[in-house]
């Protein structure tokens, strides 16, 4: 496992991250996660679900802004990498779990889920993160989440307009878009 250490600067705060082989957006901060981390709605005593944390950037950079994170990922490697990088940033609200999608936070809610959805493991899974995301929402809870305008964003926007009170898209560029949900 290669392992590599990048340094972002996001929302006013700097940040390292330790990175690897086999974890997406290894060496770099993707460009679609940069726009969300932009864009993202935070609220300070928010409680916030990091669904496919990766290496953790969204979680951690989060964690300065909200009451409490909880980042889930089914890659091991992707989990034990966000566990480093919250003790390397200094992180005490925040907390990763290993397993798929929802799974690891089954009966729990939250203010707002955030996540660069893997889009790559098909639209089945961009589905049930979509529908699903409201029963693990407060009352006017958001689901945000960043797309790629090729890659889906007029599924997905479809998908929240079907599961959601309220949609809007928050930011777009660099062939992204950042939508919000509002349940």
């Amino acid at each position: 496992m290669r392992v590599r250490e990048i340094r972002a600067c996001l929302r006013g705060y700097c940040f390292k991250f330790l990175t690897s082989s086999g974890v997406f957006s290894f060496g770099r901060i993707d460009r679609g996660t940069e726009l969300l981390v932009e864009s993202m709605v935070l609220k300070d005593n928010w409680r916030v679900l990091d669904l496919g944390c990766g290496y953790g950037v969204i979680g951690i950079v989060a964690s300065r802004f909200v009451r409490e994170v909880v980042m889930v990922d089914v890659n091991r490697r992707a989990v034990e990498l966000a566990r480093r990088n919250i003790g390397i940033n200094g992180v005490t609200n925040a907390e990763v779990r290993w397993g798929n999608l929802y799974e690891p936070v089954r009966g729990e809610r939250f203010d707002s889920i955030i996540t660069n959805p893997p889009v790559h493991a098909g639209k089945a899974v961009l589905r049930e993160i979509v529908i699903n995301a409201p029963q693990h929402l407060n009352d006017a809870g958001v689901l945000q989440l960043v797309i790629r305008t090729r890659q889906g964003a007029k599924y997905i926007k479809g998908l929240m307009e079907e599961a959601f009170t309220e949609v809007h898209e928050l930011a777009k560029g660099s062939g992204y878009r950042v939508y919000a949900g509002i349940a």
